[in-house]
């Protein structure tokens, strides 16, 4: 189990009570210094505390090397300390300046085909590249140097979005740190042989100087599967080694002071292995986008859930989100009336502490010029700055109230998310590539919701089988600990779900033999022989399946052959004779020990999964769990159990009314008179509850 650091959460300023923090990215370099007076004073009146400030700003904090000009910073953070806002100052690592790119070339990446990835825009240094990690290390002394003393600076903020533009490089710096990181992890070029299964396609290596990165070995060819999981692996650690360089490098000066770096966890967000990385910061942090359309509000809820889970219920920090439209979408939608406030109150209701925006004033130049910020373009006279007051006054009044202090409440049902599972089934040689993990997670989240139950998404290292029920969603990897630990925790009385693309395969991407899944066919009590993949690329080729509970699969579905003696049929095809499919079990449930567990063969999507969810718990002894789909209810509690708040969320097109006793303390397109303990919430609206 990775040893994890101590939580350390960023404190207030000298005489200033513990407050919610709240504000933003804010690039005072970007503006004349007559600007930021007026910026302050719209701070304050939006009730801001914190802003995180030199993100982007190597260039100007160093114009030329080892020349550094402190003087606009000081002036600007003196400024914003002296009124009371806190900063969280970044290490301004992210993007190297153009004179140490020109002077050294070779710290930039290169990608699979070896090309030079140039300036131009962000975050094109390669993580392995020692010379880069000397200059940015120098850097971080120097910031460190100038301002360890300094009383408003109250938190690091290490670099930015680490492998957002840089996760990959294909250059020789990467193919000796890939080398040595392989002698690490596996000791033997033998060991290495084995987990690649290098015996295919005549991949044998003879010493570890043969390993290469995987490059770019043809259009329509296929990589080592193991090999480039590795990769991945290798990738994520490559990028957190840079910044553990950077935090203890600015931690030796500043001892003391909290250090964190912005994740980007979303529902598809699995660029690096995010709850590796949480063990390793002081508090976690996440910059997360809504995703338009019917999902918005889920998937925020969802993600913000599984930022719990990786902060292991810690306070976290909402580092990055925006008021409205991003800039980089092929359509940039707008976002909903409300959802500024509720979409924020959705991720302090999931135990987030802070709630920041990218950024306070909208660029008017540069790549990002388009996207949203807490003072638009239109200035203060504008519905996106009441906006952000309002939810000032909110989460004030939030604050007043005590949830300081509290945490989520662990939920019954659990959702887990495995990124190395994500990982393994991008790869372009699978069963079908309509078929990921990381969707059926966050269906099940939100069927489940349908259904009434708010269920928390955790990291497959978590603890998941201390739930009363716990979910493995297309959790392709088990490898023989963690099958260990499905099968112990049934046979002691758990209630699992599992679905299809489950335990196919453990660590090294290595198929369980004698039928799938291969290491917890006794758990689930079926044994699927082949699969039935579902597509429309071809002209007659099956694109859904019938299921006799009135649902419908469609891109995948198991071929199960055979069911223990232990199991029943909930859920059988419908399908013509010639298919072969037809009476084939689709979901099936089995007692195993103590516990049981039921199985779902085939991708049912969200409204399949909430159709058929009910037939389920009552199969698995759950259907007490059952609520109101109508409202998502979230939970914070202190550890005494003194101070208790209830977050509603209408996740409906109409009004909702829904009994809400106790003190109501923010009330958000919602009426606030609740009578006979009911409140009435309209769409996108959100009350919050004091008992």
């Amino acid at each position: 189990m990775t040893k994890r650091r101590k939580h350390s959460w960023p404190q207030p300023l000298k005489g200033a009570e513990a407050r919610i923090w709240y504000g933003g990215d804010y690039n005072p370099d970007q503006w004349p210094e007559s600007v930021w007076d007026e910026d302050i004073e719209l701070m304050l009146k939006a009730g801001v505390n914190l802003v995180s400030v030199g993100i982007f700003s190597w260039a100007k904090i160093e114009p030329r090397e080892g020349e550094y000009d402190f003087d606009w910073l000081d002036r600007i953070i003196d400024k914003l300390g002296r009124a009371g806002i806190a900063v969280d100052l970044a290490s301004a690592t992210a993007s190297p300046p153009m004179w140490l790119t020109q002077a050294h070339p070779e710290v930039l990446w290169k990608d699979e085909r070896g090309d030079t990835v140039w300036p131009g825009a962000r975050e094109h240094w390669r993580p392995t590249s020692p010379v880069f990690r000397d200059y940015a290390l120098a850097l971080c002394r120097a910031m460190a140097e100038h301002y360890k003393d300094n009383p408003y600076v109250v938190a690091w903020h290490v670099s930015n979005e680490y492998g957002c533009h840089n996760r990959f490089d294909y250059s020789d710096d990467a193919l000796r740190a890939f080398q040595k990181w392989c002698r690490k992890r596996y000791k033997t070029i033998d060991a290495v042989n084995d987990a690649w299964g290098t015996a295919f396609w005549a991949q044998r290596m003879n010493d570890f100087s043969e390993i290469i990165p995987p490059r770019y070995i043809g259009d329509g060819n296929f990589i080592n599967p193991g090999k480039l999981l590795d990769y991945k692996r290798f990738s994520s650690d490559a990028l957190k080694e840079f910044y553990i360089a950077e935090r203890d490098t600015l931690e030796e000066i500043t001892p003391g002071r909290p250090l964190t770096t912005n994740f980007m966890v979303s529902a598809g967000g699995s660029l690096l292995d995010y709850d590796d990385w949480g063990a390793d910061v002081d508090f976690v942090s996440n910059d997360h986008y809504f995703t338009p359309g019917e999902a918005h509000f889920d998937e925020v809820a969802y993600s913000a859930s599984l930022v719990d889970g990786i902060a292991r219920k810690q306070p976290w920090f909402q580092m990055e989100h925006s008021t409205s439209a991003v800039n980089w979408r092929p359509i940039n939608y707008r976002a909903e009336p409300g959802s500024v406030v509720r979409d924020s109150l959705a991720q302090v209701a999931m135990g987030a502490d802070a709630i920041c925006y990218f950024q306070w004033r909208q660029s008017k130049a540069g790549a990002e010029k388009w996207h949203s910020s807490m003072v638009p373009h239109a200035g203060a006279d504008s519905q996106i700055f009441r906006d952000v007051c309002e939810l000032g006054v909110d989460l004030g009044r939030l604050s007043e109230a005590g949830v300081l202090g509290t945490k989520l409440d662990k939920a019954k049902v659990a959702v887990v998310f495995d990124y190395e599972s994500e990982w393994a089934t991008e790869h372009t040689a699978t069963p079908s590539q309509q078929v990921r993990h990381w969707t059926e997670p966050l269906d099940w989240f939100r069927a489940l919701a349908d259904n009434g139950i708010t269920a928390d998404v955790v990291p497959v290292r978590s603890d998941w089988d201390t739930y009363k029920a716990a979910v493995l969603p297309s959790v392709y990897l088990l490898s023989e600990a963690t099958s260990r630990r499905v099968r112990d925790y049934v046979a002691n009385g758990g209630r699992l779900f599992v679905t299809y693309y489950t335990g196919l395969a453990d660590e090294n991407d290595h198929i369980w033999l004698g039928g799938y899944p291969g290491s917890i066919r006794d758990v689930v009590g079926v044994r699927v022989e082949e699969f039935y993949p579902m597509g429309d690329d071809l002209p007659g080729t099956p694109d859904r399946l019938a299921l006799d509970n009135g649902t419908t699969a469609h891109d995948f579905a198991d071929v199960i052959t055979s069911t223990a003696d232990s199991a029943r049929v909930l859920a059988s095809y419908q399908s013509e004779p010639w298919i072969g499919m037809n009476g084939v079990p689709a979901i099936v449930v089995n007692d195993f020990g103590d516990g049981r567990s039921a199985y779902v063969g085939c991708r049912l999507g969200r409204e399949g999964l909430a159709k058929s969810l009910p037939a389920m718990l009552e199969a698995l002894g759950l259907e007490e769990l059952k609520g109101d789909g109508r409202v998502l209810r979230v939970e914070r509690t202190d550890e005494a159990g003194d101070r208790h708040f209830e977050f509603l969320f209408n996740r409906t097109h109409d009004p909702v009314t829904v009994s809400a006793e106790g003190e109501i303390v923010v009330a958000s397109l919602a009426d606030a008179q609740a009578e006979d303990g009911n409140v009435t919430i309209a769409p996108n609206g959100v009350v919050v509850v004091k008992r």
